[in-house]
Order: structure tokens, then C-alpha cells, then sequence
């Protein structure tokens, strides 16, 4: 493992009790830097405390209402006062479907989680890293938010949505000290494959040319080194971890 140098920095991370969330906070924590963890489920973040060990904080949250947004920040700003990094991992599939068989309300689910919940995350913490002119925030969209997966209509317009919010607000903060990316995994083997058909994630990997899926710890090492000092002059960014699938 390369040595990343995240000594002093705290990161909130959403979804952060399991699959690429949780990742990255062992990564960071093994980096030097300290985590609190953003998650729907209390029991899932016990869990991921535990086996995180020290530097670990948790935040009970729903990212798609924005009241518990506002009471997160509140909640973390109490336990450690200052926000270096922002990791929006938070994520849900929904079903594989065609688009014209799509339920509406679960059409509704997938955006508010993936985009809106994305939005208020970053609307909350922005204002506290302007004021200190420093901070990384570092969005994870995905491959089906350039190509568009079928089947997948909602997660890949969601998807698609999270690389032009992050292009949006990364020229907005430009002129300060704040700088905003995304990656862009293709599938990863993580528990958000339970959501999904056998079908689909076959279909996934039939179109990574290395053949394989990617894995967390991999997800993980481009996001921590996003979220350090050295990253200083990418911002608005998208950052390909697709095995070769992306074609641009």
C-alpha cells in the first residue's frame, strides 16, 4: 500500500458503513487522517466502528431529507469541529428494469438518494470549507453515468447527474482553496450487487476489457489520494476506474 499523507485531516463519509464507504474510511484511517461515518443504518455503523477501531465517529443519516442532512453536519461539527474532506458514497441501484416498466416512486427513490441526497450533503458542508478556504469533496458516480446502462435508466440519469453537479460546483469553487471531483467506477464487488440481477451483473462484466470486477481497496486508493493536499490543481474532474471500459 502506498503511503498517502491524510495526518490532521477529518473526512465525513456518506454511506460509509459498508461497500466502497467503508473502503475508503480504512484507507484514510490507515493514511493518518480520521473518519466520521455517515449511514441510514445505526446497526451498520456500530458494526463498522468496531472493526474500524480509533478515529472513528458515526452519524445516524438519511442523505435523501434534507432536515437530517442539516442535523448530520450539526452532530459532526459538535464531535470534531472541522470538515476537511466530504466522500459521497452513499448510493442505491434500484430495480433492473426497462424504463417504460419503471416503477415511478422507485424512479423518485434512486434520484433523491443518489442526486438530491448528494446535493444536500454538499450544500451543508460547502459554506464550512469556504470559510476555511480548504477542503476536498469527492463524488462517486460511475461508469453508467457516462454510457448509460441498459436496464438501468434511473441509476445511470442519476449517475450522469453527479458528474455535472461535480463539474458545476468545481468551477464554482475554483477561485478558492475547495476543490471538487469524481470518480467513475465500473462494477465493483461490493453489497449494492444484492440490488441487483444475476443477469445484469453479468452483463456488467461482460464489457470490462480486464475481465474482472474492480475492488474496493482500489476505489478506495484513487478517492483518499482525491482527498489530500497533493490533489491541488484537479477540480470539476472525472477520474476513470473502469477496467478499461470508458472510452472517454
Amino acid at each position: 500500500m502506498n503511503q498517502l499523507d491524510l495526518k490532521g485531516r477529518h473526512a465525513v463519509i456518506t454511506g460509509g458503513a459498508v461497500g466502497l464507504g467503508f473502503a475508503v474510511a480504512k484507507r484514510m484511517l490507515a493514511s493518518g487522517g480520521t473518519v466520521t461515518l455517515w449511514d441510514i443504518k445505526p446497526e451498520a455503523l456500530e458494526k463498522a466502528k468496531s472493526g474500524l477501531g480509533v478515529g472513528v465517529h458515526t452519524v445516524a443519516v438519511d442523505v435523501g431529507s434534507h432536515a437530517s442532512v442539516v442535523e448530520a453536519v450539526k452532530q459532526t461539527l459538535a464531535h470534531n469541529p472541522v470538515i476537511d474532506a466530504l466522500v459521497n458514497s452513499a448510493g442505491i441501484t434500484g430495480p433492473n428494469v426497462k424504463l417504460w416498466d419503471y416503477p415511478p416512486e422507485q424512479w423518485m427513490q434512486v434520484q433523491q438518494v443518489n442526486l438530491n441526497g448528494l446535493f444536500f450533503c454538499c450544500r451543508e458542508v460547502v459554506p464550512h470549507m469556504r470559510a476555511r478556504n480548504y477542503g476536498r469533496i469527492v463524488n462517486i458516480a460511475s461508469v453508467a453515468g457516462k454510457e448509460g446502462n441498459p436496464n438501468a435508466s434511473a441509476y445511470s440519469a442519476s449517475k450522469a447527474a453527479v458528474i455535472a453537479l461535480t463539474k458545476s460546483l468545481g468551477k464554482e469553487l475554483a477561485d478558492t482553496g475547495v476543490r471538487v471531483n469524481c470518480v467513475t467506477p465500473a462494477a465493483v464487488k461490493t453489497p449494492i450487487f444484492e440490488q441487483m440481477t444475476p443477469e445484469f451483473i453479468q452483463f456488467m462484466l461482460s464489457k470490462i476489457p480486464m475481465g474482472r470486477f474492480g475492488t474496493p481497496d482500489e476505489v478506495a486508493a484513487m478517492v483518499s489520494w482525491l482527498c489530500t493536499e497533493d490533489c491541488s490543481f484537479s477540480t470539476g474532474a472525472v477520474f476513470d476506474l473502469s477496467g478499461g471500459r470508458s472510452t472517454y
